[in-house]
């Protein structure tokens, strides 16, 4: 292994009410090592990852970030510090060892601090930094030019880059076309394509389906052991930690707990959970009815697109009914004909309200609209208010008229419901989205949709960016909400541990029909063979 790279001393970073976002962490990273950094939802990852990548407002409160590297004192070009001595691939002159005291020259704005920068490659969790009205090789081609990559030899890197990542096969389609793991790809490719020297990896697989998920991860750790990158994970899945990484700390409530082979940390992690009780309940009563249910798109670069395709089956009042199957199934079309958001080409689905059966197809408030009041959705890609603070947000979804201090008791309960001790809930409730991390976004988001106490919740992928221990917290919070509100839940989700654990029955959807329904241990059974039988790299 190389000389070390990265060195991380005594870092602390503070925001809200003089609070750490971490305290006093320390560990090195070697030039083409691998390291992992573990942790669950708000245990401060993502700031210690944006403090050594060196974004803007997440300066170190003490400690310093410091890279060793290789300089060339004529242009500033950065290559690892076994390069010193070595000739300048820029200019011909000697690359000289540095050690760079990252955030003393960033705030001096140094070009030695633009130059480190600029080799710094960061993949965020859930965004994708994508044109989505381009095809793919052009989102690679418009960095290769930022970059000023010699232009007659821009189109060979772009196609290599999809080799690379296994896209080559959809280099002209659309970047919005893509499937959330092909997103993940392109823009793994768009990092590769800044010739970095560390690259960061915010929870790579955490949203995706375990068939992409294994596919992502391999493709990753061949591209760094063949391009010899610093890699460094952050992640709340054990697995994608030890699959990743060789060495990882395990951070909680900000401070750094141990450090030592991922595959130890992800064990010690593991062992905090507690076992997982799987009550199911049998639900016989008829609440939404799908028959012969047909959803098609027609795009210019796909053709025909059959995205659900002839499906029928039942769901029950008081069920907690799953529907997996991998990115493209069909199943989010499926849902969104169910509530209403988009127009169901041949078929029909109706809900109960009451005694009465309403047709999804016919809109208005006096047809479907009598059904959508009673349901809410919580999206994937779901989003909070950011101008509003988490109370505000949550109050703000309440449309019955009450005193303010109901309000708040109201949000403070919700809060509970997804398992947010009252330590926790003072800490958060004041602040702003930004100001937390992704996971405890993503269960305010949820809270906000308990607090409107529907009859009928839709989650698609709950637990996407939920780490194991929250995880568990979900199931609980959903078995408990559907205990007391007599509520009925629709959830599309990737995790199959997840849908085992709450689920009464599952359906297994794959290239918009309906394979298998029952019995959530055998449909996922039935789903991890799929995994087996695909070929993940197929075109």
């Amino acid at each position: 292994m190389g000389r070390p790279f990265l060195i991380v001393r005594d870092l602390s970073v503070e925001f809200v009410r003089g609070e750490p976002a971490i305290k006093q962490i320390n560990f090195e990273v070697n030039e083409g090592a691998s390291f992992g950094i573990l942790g669950k939802s708000g245990s401060g990852k993502s700031v210690l990852m944006n403090c050594i990548r060196g974004t803007k407002d997440h300066a170190p409160l003490t400690g310093s970030v410091i890279y060793n590297v290789a300089v060339c004192p004529n242009c500033n070009w950065i290559e690892y510090p076994s390069k010193a001595g070595e000739v300048c691939d820029k200019c011909g002159s000697t690359l000289e060892f540095r050690e760079i005291d990252y955030w003393k020259e960033r705030k001096n704005l140094t070009p030695i601090s633009f130059s480190l920068y600029n080799r710094i490659a960061i993949m965020f969790q859930r965004t994708f930094g994508i044109y989505g009205e381009l095809p793919v090789i052009t989102n690679i081609q418009k960095i290769l030019k930022n970059i000023n990559y010699p232009d007659k030899l821009i189109n060979k890197r772009a196609l290599q880059l999809l080799s690379d990542v296994r896209l080559s096969h959809r280099a002209m389609h659309l970047a919005r076309d893509l499937s959330g793991g092909e997103k993940q790809r392109a823009v793994f490719a768009m990092c590769l394509a800044k010739d970095p020297l560390l690259f960061i990896a915010d929870e790579p697989s955490g949203t995706l389906d375990p068939v992409t998920a294994v596919t992502v991860h391999d493709v990753m750790k061949k591209s760094v052991e063949e391009k010899g990158l610093t890699l460094l994970i952050t992640s709340h899945w054990p697995a994608a930690v030890a699959e990743l990484s060789d060495q990882a700390i395990l951070l909680d409530m900000g401070e750094m707990v141990s450090i030592g082979k991922s595959k130890d940390i992800a064990a010690e992690f593991m062992a905090k959970m507690g076992e997982i009780e799987i009550e199911r309940e049998v639900c016989t009563k008829p609440l939404i009815k799908i028959e012969n249910c047909k959803k098609t798109y027609y795009t210019h670069d796909r053709g025909l697109v059959r995205a659900v395709n002839d499906v029928s089956f039942n769901v029950n009042e008081g069920e907690i009914f799953g529907l997996v199957g991998v990115s493209g199934a069909g199943k989010t079309s499926l849902v969104q004909m169910m509530i209403g958001e988009k127009k169901i080409t041949k078929g029909k689905i109706i809900v109960k309200i009451g005694d009465e059966w309403i047709d999804m197809s016919v809109p208005g408030p006096e047809e479907r609209g009598r059904a959508t009041k009673y349901m809410e959705i919580l999206h994937q890609e779901y989003c909070l208010i950011s101008h509003l603070t988490v109370l505000d947000n949550l109050i703000g979804a309440i449309e019955s008229p009450m005193p303010e201090e109901m309000k708040t008791k109201k949000a403070y309960e919700a809060l509970r419901a997804v398992n947010f001790n009252n330590k926790e809930i003072d800490n958060l409730i004041y602040k702003f989205p930004d100001q937390i991390s992704e996971g405890e976004r993503h269960r305010v988001a949820i809270a906000r949709v308990f607090i409107k106490e529907p009859r009928i919740i839709v989650l698609d992928e709950p637990t996407g960016t939920a780490d194991p221990l929250t995880r568990l917290e979900i199931v609980q919070s959903i078995k408990k909400a559907r205990k007391n509100l007599h509520q009925t839940y629709f959830i599309i989700s990737h995790d199959i541990d997840f849908m085992t654990a709450v689920c009464d029955r599952c359906a297994l959807m794959k290239q918009g029909k309906i394979v298998k329904i029952g019995d959530p241990d055998n449909v996922v059974n039935s789903f991890k063979d799929l995994e087996k039988q695909e070929d993940i790299y197929s075109h």
